[in-house]
């Protein structure tokens, strides 16, 4: 393979990193289907299970900022290697580990090699992308993380619900392979995509600013910054909680007779499938560039609107009662087959699935007008350590929605039994969505003076000395 740097190897590049984006939110995705397994080998509360998820969520947060700012430094490609790496050992790790202790330490492991994928991933791809194409890119960018979450839940429940060790062992296989995919994706230059260094490019020239601790109040300065990080510890508190879908889907299938093994396949099968809206995020983000270019508060709004939009739908969503039909006992596939034939032929499994497509579809506005506007307001040598940054409060986000769910479950149980106590709990943690949505309006007033801003100081600095 010749590495020209032409548009074929460029496109090449982007899929790799979204689908190494993806690969990352498969390795968090396994272990929710699979809390009762785990718990059952280790002899450990399933609680201790979700806690492992939840420090996995903080410790790849925290990892991911200092993964950014040596990213945002120098040479990225051969951080992103390291850390496919790091996370593919904790992986194979994860499998063969032979205690509670040392499962929890892979686990960690695997966290740390994530924190790469995410965040240095972030700042390449955002030097791909020209600005008004950034809602589309990042949707799939986004998209690819919630599929790879997906991936991870059916995944789980398919091929773990007999040795729940097998999918870790694929996906270690599958980090092996995308750290070779990685030797063949073109070395982005800094700044390449954004047009006022156009001319400075094509004349030969470098963007050779680098970030420097000196940036960081400056950094924290810039409002809308302030705004796009806030907001994700309150709507990572309610995505956070979506985790424990598989267990209340589980819940219902167990309440209507079902063994244990056929719940878990449900329970996988239909969170899969409820979280299908998903995919919307392309259209979140083609309206997200399509209101920009009228005006810069576009991205915000159309963030903003969806969030606050889908609270109604998630809350009928975790009450519409359900009959499931499936065959109890049966084969993995003969099970799903009966779940994805349900959405036609069961009106309450139909009306929960519509349900579900709409509140998936108006929250994942969030994630590509979220990613661009961090792109937007913030000069090439910032986007990293900005989005680590929120990327570490939506770590703090959703380790404390995942892990104080079943607190709350607990307090709920000694009032109604499950899978109500699932529902009202799910519901509850939902209601974060709502300063969510106030931020991102607030992000809506400030984003045009930043992004202004930025677009002077780029501009200056492309008229300023070649090296």
């Amino acid at each position: 393979m010749t590495l020209t740097g032409g548009r074929a190897h460029r496109i090449y590049s982007v899929v790799v990193f979204i689908v190494l984006a993806s690969l990352d939110n498969v390795a968090i995705g396994l272990v929710p289907p699979l809390y009762g397994s785990i718990a059952d080998t280790y002899a450990v509360p399933e609680g201790a299970i979700g806690a492992v998820t939840a420090a996995t969520f903080l410790i790849s947060a925290i990892a991911a900022v200092g993964w950014a700012y040596v990213g945002d430094h120098g040479d990225r490609k051969p951080l992103l290697m390291a850390g496919t790496v790091i996370w593919g050992l904790g992986a194979a790790g994860t499998a063969l580990a032979g205690s509670y202790p040392l499962f929890f330490a892979a686990q960690l492991v695997a966290a740390v090699g994530l924190g790469a994928v995410a965040s240095v991933g972030f700042s390449v791809v955002s030097d791909l992308i020209t600005p008004g194409r950034r809602g589309l890119v990042m949707s799939f960018w986004g998209l690819s993380q919630g599929v790879g979450t997906l991936a991870g839940t059916l995944l789980g429940g398919l091929l773990g619900h007999v040795d729940w060790r097998r999918p870790f062992l694929v996906l270690a296989a599958a980090g092996l392979a995308a750290t070779v995919a990685y030797l063949f994706t073109v070395d982005v230059r800094r700044g390449q995509s954004q047009p006022e260094l156009a001319g400075r490019f094509a004349a030969g020239g470098e963007y050779e600013h680098r970030i420097s601790r000196a940036d960081l109040p400056t950094i924290a300065r810039r409002r809308t910054n302030v705004w796009l990080v806030a907001q994700g510890l309150t709507a990572q508190v309610a995505f956070g909680s979506l985790v424990w879908l598989p267990a209340l889907f589980r819940a219902r299938a167990e309440e209507q007779g079902y063994t244990a093994g056929t719940a878990i396949i449900v329970g996988s099968v239909f969170a899969t499938l409820f979280q299908l809206g998903g995919a919307l995020s392309i259209v979140g983000g083609l309206v997200g560039d399509r209101l920009q270019r009228r005006t810069p508060r576009g991205r915000a709004l159309v963030a903003a609107v969806g969030i606050l939009a889908a609270v109604p739908f998630y809350l009928v969503l975790f009450f519409v009662p359900m009959r499931i039909d499936v065959p109890d006992g049966a084969g993995a596939g003969a099970v799903t087959a009966a779940v994805l034939g349900g959405v036609f032929t069961e009106p309450t499994i139909g009306l929960s699935f519509l349900t579900a497509l709409l509140a998936l579809a108006l929250t994942s506005a969030n994630s590509p007008n979220w990613f661009a506007l961090i792109a937007d307001v913030n000069p090439p040598e910032h986007r990293g350590t900005v989005y680590s940054l929120g990327n570490l409060v939506n770590g703090v986000g959703r380790a404390t929605g995942n892990a104080l769910l079943p607190v709350a479950l607990r307090a709920v149980g000694g009032v109604v039994p499950p899978p109500l106590n699932y529902a009202v709990g799910l519901a509850v943690f939902q209601l974060f969505f709502i300063p969510t949505g106030i931020m991102y309006w607030l992000a809506s007033r400030t984003a045009p003076g930043d992004i202004a801003d930025v677009h002077t100081l780029l501009s200056e600095r492309a008229a300023g000395p070649r090296r």
